[in-house]
Parts: structure tokens; sequence; C-alpha cells
């Protein structure tokens, strides 16, 4: 009877850790299934010269929207050249001009409009809009951005000067600007997303 005994005891002592187990086991996976909240870190870009700023979406830009427990909803969008993004339910959304933390508040606002009554996402930039760069370099034309980049980054990506540049003086028109600007070319002078770079040609 004491061994019968003994053996009920233990059974029951295995049950019960399995059960504690299998509950804390059921605890972490319902804790990992819980999505996060709508997130969108404000994006920054960082000039050569250390300046950061808050990054405006622009056409040409490459983003991604995550919508957790969405797959339909989730997907990579360009930014037309009309300043939209196009997405599945709400259509054509405004981008241009707007912070990620702007768009992402947009589309939640339109995803709660009839459609999802909790929507959680994410939103990023996958990629920045080219710059572009014309005049006295070997290849002028179209580049991808690169975070820091500066107007001699942007020359050597364009394999160099022509025999004929002006290697002091540079001409400089913003994305959301319509008229360039003449600085001064140093190691520092940066580029942003969507500039144009004008390399004029040196008198002698």
């Amino acid at each position: 009877m004491r061994r019968i005994a003994l053996g009920l005891a233990l059974l029951a002592s295995m049950v019960v850790a399995a059960c504690a187990s299998q509950s804390l086991q059921e605890g972490a996976a319902g804790q990992s299934s819980i999505p996060p909240s709508t997130t969108a870190a404000p994006t920054t870009v960082t000039t050569a010269n250390n300046v950061a700023f808050q990054y405006r979406l622009g056409a040409a830009d490459k983003v991604r929207v995550i919508t957790f427990g969405e797959v339909a909803l989730t997907g990579e969008f360009v930014v037309s050249g009309a300043g939209n993004i196009s997405l599945p339910l709400i259509g054509d959304t405004r981008a241009q001009g707007l912070t990620t933390s702007e768009l992402a508040q947009s589309i939640q606002t339109a995803l709660k409009n009839g459609y999802l009554t909790d929507p959680k996402f994410s939103v990023e930039v996958l990629n920045y809009r080219p710059f572009y760069i014309l005049g006295e370099v070997t290849k002028p034309g179209e580049y991808p951005y690169t975070n820091g980049l500066t107007v001699l980054n942007a020359v050597a990506t364009a394999n160099g000067f022509t025999y004929r540049a002006d290697t002091h003086r540079v001409f400089i028109k913003r994305a959301n600007e319509t008229a360039e600007h003449e600085v001064d070319l140093t190691t520092t002078t940066p580029v942003a997303p969507g500039d144009t770079i004008r390399i004029k040609e040196r008198f002698f």
C-alpha cells in the first residue's frame, strides 16, 4: 500500500508540472501573437555635414506598409508622380510632402472608415527618391540616393568630372524648390533625396 501511495503522489506531481509548463507556453505564445501598435518611426536623413532633418516623402520614394494580420493589405508601394501611393481597399492615398508618421496616421484613419476596427501597422522608407546630376560629369543621369551623400560622392558615382568642369562652385536645385542655387563645392557639400546637381563649365 505504501508503494502504491508513493506512486500515486509521484504521478500527481508530474501531472501538475506538465499543466504548469503548458500554461507557461500558452501564455508566451499568446503574448507573441499580439501585434504592435501602429508605428512609423520618424525617418531622418543625415547630410554630409551631420545635419539631420525629418524626411518628407516625394515622387519615386518606395515605402513598405505592413498591416499586421492582414496579408492583403501589406506590401511595398512607390510614390507616383502625382504624389500618391495606391493601397488595397482605400485606393490612392496622398504621400507627397508627408513624413512616415503622418502617412501612417492618414492610412489608419482611412482604414478605420468602414474597413478595420483597430488596424495595427508600420510604415518605413525602403528606398529614397534618386538624385540627378547634370553638366560636366562623365556620365550625367539619375542615381540612387544614399544617406550622407555629398556632391563629390555624386560626381564619383557619375564617373568623375570632365576636364572642363568647374570644381569650385556647383548649382543645386532641391526637390521641393523651383530654382537652383550656386554654392561652394567642398568635401561636405550635401545632397538630399531628389536634388538635381549641375556641374558647370569653368572659364579659363
